[in-house]
């Protein structure tokens, strides 16, 4: 398998149709890692802890409903934008999350998440 940097990993994830930014942010302290954005109105480090309290409150919802599964993809469609969130949890369950914001009208759903996940895998930090 390739393994691609966190540089690599940005610039292919902006590299899709319709991205406007992309983070990886590290899921414990909600912190970017590292970060992209077409638009300067987006500021990728709030796209970064807002995801991290989507995948939390994901998870909450699961304990408290007794769902013992793995969240492998959050998508969120809004009226203009997409928003794909993937967690790559590490062994302690935490791991990282790379939050990708597409713009809808040049996007393609189904093309950007399957991209998405081919980054993510071969991402190494």
């Amino acid at each position: 398998m390739l393994t691609i940097d966190l540089d690599t990993s940005l610039k292919a994830a902006m590299g899709i149709d319709g991205a406007i930014c992309v983070a990886i942010v590290d899921c414990t302290s909600c912190m970017a890692l590292g970060s992209a954005s077409a638009l300067p109105s987006v500021d990728p480090s709030i796209v970064a802890a807002a995801g991290t309290e989507v995948l939390r409150a994901k998870l909450r919802a699961m304990e408290i409903l007794g769902v013992h599964d793995v969240v492998e993809d959050i998508m969120i469609l809004l009226g203009q934008q997409y928003h794909l969130l993937h967690p790559l949890p590490d062994r302690t369950g935490a791991g990282l999350l790379v939050y990708l914001v597409l713009d809808r009208s040049r996007a393609n759903l189904a093309l950007a998440h399957h991209q998405l996940r081919a980054i993510s895998d071969e991402l190494e930090i």
